[in-house]
C-alpha cells in the first residue's frame, strides 16, 4: 500500500487493547476499541518499539467493504512517531519471516472479535482470553459460525506465544461443551 497518500485517508483514534500475532509470532494487527487494525508484518518490529498496550494511537487506512476493520497505511504513536507502510522492500531490504518453534496448543473461550485479512477476508477470531485463532480464508469461510462474536469454541492446532500474545493456527475447532446454554 505504499502508493496511497495516508493524509487523504480518514483517521481513527483509539486505545490499543490487544496486539494480534501472525503464525510467525510477528505483530500483524492490534485492536483499538472493538475494531481490528491490520498492518503488514514487516512493520512488526517498529510497532513493538513504539506502541504499548493502553496507548492512544491514530490510524489512517482503508476499510474493506465486507469487514468492520481497518487495513492501516499509517499509524501515529502518542509520542508523534509516524509508522508508515511503504511496502515490504522500500530500501531493497527483504522481510524475513522469523523462524519460530510452533507448539501444540489449544484454547477454549468466547469469540469477542472476528479477525480479517487486509482485503476483508475472514481469517479467524479473537477469544476473550486474548488468543488469536487463525486459518486460511477458505477454511474460515466454511467455519464462519465458529468465528462470530458470541460463539463459544474449543480449538486445537500449532501456535506461538510471546510477550505480545498468543496465536494458534487452527487444525480443529468445535463448539465448546462448556458454552452457556440458553434457558
Amino acid at each position: 500500500m505504499h502508493w496511497i497518500d495516508p493524509t487523504s485517508l480518514p483517521e481513527t483514534r483509539g486505545k490499543v487493547t490487544r496486539f494480534l500475532l501472525n503464525s510467525h509470532g510477528e505483530l500483524d494487527g492490534l485492536v483499538i476499541g472493538s475494531r481490528q487494525v491490520h498492518f503488514p508484518p514487516h512493520l512488526s518490529k517498529k510497532l513493538a518499539r513504539h506502541v504499548a498496550l493502553g496507548d492512544v494511537v491514530r490510524v489512517r487506512g482503508v476499510k474493506p467493504r465486507t469487514a468492520d476493520m481497518i487495513a492501516a497505511v499509517s499509524l501515529t504513536t502518542p509520542g508523534g512517531v509516524l509508522i508508515l507502510d511503504e511496502g515490504p522492500h522500500p530500501n531493497g531490504e527483504k522481510h524475513h519471516k522469523p523462524h519460530v518453534e510452533r507448539k501444540a496448543m489449544e484454547a477454549c473461550g468466547e469469540v469477542v472479535l472476528s479477525l480479517f485479512g487486509p482485503k476483508g477476508e475472514l481469517r479467524g477470531a479473537l477469544l476473550d482470553d486474548g488468543t488469536s485463532l487463525r486459518m486460511p480464508p477458505h477454511a474460515a469461510a466454511e467455519l464462519a459460525a465458529y468465528l462470530t462474536p458470541g460463539a463459544h469454541v474449543h480449538a486445537w492446532g500449532e501456535g506461538v506465544k510471546n510477550r505480545h500474545g498468543r496465536t494458534i493456527e487452527v487444525a480443529e475447532i468445535a463448539e465448546s461443551v462448556d458454552a452457556p446454554q440458553a434457558a
